[in-house]
């Protein structure tokens, strides 16, 4: 069975993130997918709109993710990847380059962003509606 693995916030869950861990689940047969806790990402500068037993139950409702994992810190990923016995390690474009090192461990792949849709904008269009 070949495992892939990949991280997010998945804040307000979008086409992106859905098209992501579709593309991801069929490079392999098990999605295991880290959720930044709200500690975490209160410690990396962020603030999630949904809390991440949230986060984690909705994701856990999509049929190509098999496995939520919270993710607590940066250092983990090479531990998750030896303890799930990971063949594959898959993030969006926009970090091309920056988890390289885990190639030690397992296949790497960076996967193309699906155009005009981010949270940040969600975000950014929900502030702009709330200032009319």
């Amino acid at each position: 069975m070949k495992k892939v693995l990949t991280y997010g916030t998945f804040d307000l869950l979008h086409k992106g993130h859905v098209h992501l861990l579709q593309r991801a689940r069929a490079l392999g047969d098990y999605l295991i997918v880290g959720v930044s806790t709200d500690t975490f990402n209160a410690l990396k500068g962020k603030t999630a709109y949904t809390s991440w037993e949230d986060r984690k139950f909705i994701l856990e409702a999509l049929s190509c993710v098999d496995e939520v994992i919270p993710e607590s810190h940066w250092e983990q990923k090479i531990e998750d990847i030896k303890e799930k016995e990971v063949d594959l390690f898959v993030m969006g474009e926009d970090w091309t380059g920056e988890f390289d090192f885990l190639q030690n461990y397992c296949e790497v792949i960076y996967l193309s962003r699906t155009k005009g849709t981010s949270t940040t904008k969600i975000k950014k269009d929900l502030q702009f509606v709330n200032n009319i």
